[in-house]
């Protein structure tokens, strides 16, 4: 690692949902299997896929990812600032790991420029300790309106001095338009920060877009880096936004059936991509208005940014009832987090944690225990086992509620020799406050045994994301030119 402050390249894009997470992931590794000490670095993120990191707080899945292709350890200044939404207009504030407060979107946009202290901060720190730092931005530069105390796109960028490829998605169609129009609208200080653009997802004879790519090219004085072909195992690798979950096609009799609704506030779903990568396995995610399949093996109640509202929206797609009748039927239930917290009798929230202060919910009523909010949130990396199974667990608690109640004397697991979870007396509902339970091969294997006797040995989950982030690194270097990426990286540094 060199000695004077890292390379920088910020990747933005003409859109939200244009593959910046992948694309940066995807180049940690391809830099990193060059020899170069990379990280990887978001300024502020929105998401409730979240990641707790060894130094005691909270990342977007995006960043824990990046940090894996890296060979980095995760660490809070990778995302400084995480917004994790609670309502259509809220969401609570997360900085450099630790919880600051909630904010509506309006009051938000004044508090935006308070924290580019904190983003600016985080950003020294990893460039006193890499080679190269990959930056991601949010959104869009393109939205002018959120320009004002901006912190996510060039605000960052040209308070960094960081350069900016932006990446256009011709999969949606209007890519030349998309890349032009940014161009058109950016004000001439913005524009002068963007490098080079290339274009992510491509299908079908990439030489059929040489006109379009010179066009670009003509019309904006931008270089290209590339046309990106559409990579298809995209889905393979753990997503951190919700719009990625479809519901798969009609499971085969002799998979082993998973269905989780998809509450209005879904949170931490990559709890359940190692079961998606089980050959043997489906797991459908049941959107609003669908009833929950009385024919699966198990229904798994997730995670959620917002318990309470979240009751209320499974109670309002009628899934309440669809879960007694699964039961009834012999089918399983299993809670994780806010799920487990939604398996219990009441919801308590004294101080107003997810809402008006002093509200109450009554809870599905199938665990007999209670929960109660708290303004301290536990942050925590944790392993353990499980008791049923004895096969080791690992991963990592984020919670601000407490549940206690006759239930919990009979725990689902014990995390950092303390038990934790319940299950019932027929065995049939569990749940825990255990975030990627399934990462386990052992446990995953044993559980799903559990379910269907017999079954095939079990996919080595960790081992296939690397071998994934592999795959998408070589894919990257085969399109894009990696060499003038880092050439106009160290000819914007060296501009004076």
């Amino acid at each position: 690692m060199t000695a004077s402050p890292a390379l920088s390249l910020m990747f933005q894009g003409t859109g939200s949902d244009v593959g910046k997470s992948l694309i940066v992931a995807g180049l940690c590794r391809a830099y990193a299997n060059r020899g170069l000490a990379v990280l990887p670095f978001k300024p502020q993120n929105m998401s409730n896929n979240a990641a707790v990191t060894a130094d005691g707080g909270e990342i977007g899945r995006a960043q824990w990812l990046q940090a894996r292709a890296a060979r980095a350890t995760p660490s809070v200044h990778m995302n400084p600032v995480l917004l994790k939404p609670q309502t259509d207009i809220g969401a609570q504030v997360i900085v450099q790991g630790k919880v600051r407060g909630t904010a509506a979107a309006m009051d938000y946009q004044t508090l935006k420029a308070e924290l580019m202290d904190a983003v600016m901060d985080s950003y020294d720190h990893l460039r006193g300790r890499a080679d190269l730092v990959l930056v991601e931005g949010a959104g869009s530069p393109a939205e002018v309106n959120l320009r004002a105390h901006d912190i996510a796109n060039m605000g960052f960028a040209r308070r960094a001095r960081c350069p900016v490829v932006l990446i256009g998605d011709i999969d949606r169609g209007g890519v030349i338009a998309s890349l032009a129009g940014t161009h058109a609208i950016l004000e001439a200080e913005d524009r002068a920060m963007i490098t080079g653009f290339l274009i992510n997802k491509f299908r079908g004879d990439v030489r059929l877009f040489d006109d379009g790519y010179r066009f670009i090219a003509d019309k904006t004085g931008w270089p290209g880096f590339g046309v990106v072909p559409f990579w298809r195992d995209a889905g393979k690798l753990p997503a951190e936004d919700a719009v990625v979950l479809e519901r798969p096609s009609p499971a085969a009799a002799e998979k082993i059936h998973i269905a989780i609704p998809m509450l209005s506030r879904i949170s931490n779903f990559d709890d359940f991509d190692p079961l998606k990568l089980e050959p043997d396995v489906l797991v459908e995610f049941v959107p609003p208005g669908w009833p929950l399949p009385r024919e699966a093996d198990v229904i798994i109640l997730p995670g959620s940014k917002a318990t309470i509202a979240d009751l209320n929206f499974l109670r309002a797609q009628g899934w309440h009832i669809d879960l007694l009748s699964h039961l009834r039927h012999g089918g399983r239930v299993l809670g994780i987090c806010g799920g487990y917290q939604m398996l219990g009798r009441t919801l308590y929230d004294p101080d107003g944690i997810e809402g008006p202060p002093g509200q109450s919910a009554e809870g599905l009523g199938l665990l007999d225990l209670n929960t109660r909010f708290a303004a301290t949130k536990r942050l925590e990396e944790v392993s353990g086992r499980h008791l049923l199974t004895g096969q080791p667990v690992t991963g990592y608690e984020m919670h601000m509620g407490r549940s206690t109640g006759p239930a919990t004397t009979r725990p689902m697991v014990l995390l950092n020799d303390r038990p934790d979870g319940a299950r019932s007396e027929d065995g049939l509902v569990e749940g825990c406050y255990l975030h990627g339970l399934f990462a386990e091969d052992a446990f995953r294997a044993a559980w799903l045994r559990e379910l269907r006797p017999g079954r095939r040995a079990s996919t080595a989950y960790a081992g296939r994301v690397d071998h994934l982030l592999d795959g998408l690194a070589d894919h990257l270097e085969r399109h894009l030119d990696l060499d003038a990426l880092l050439q106009a990286a160290r000819a914007f540094r060296n501009l004076p």
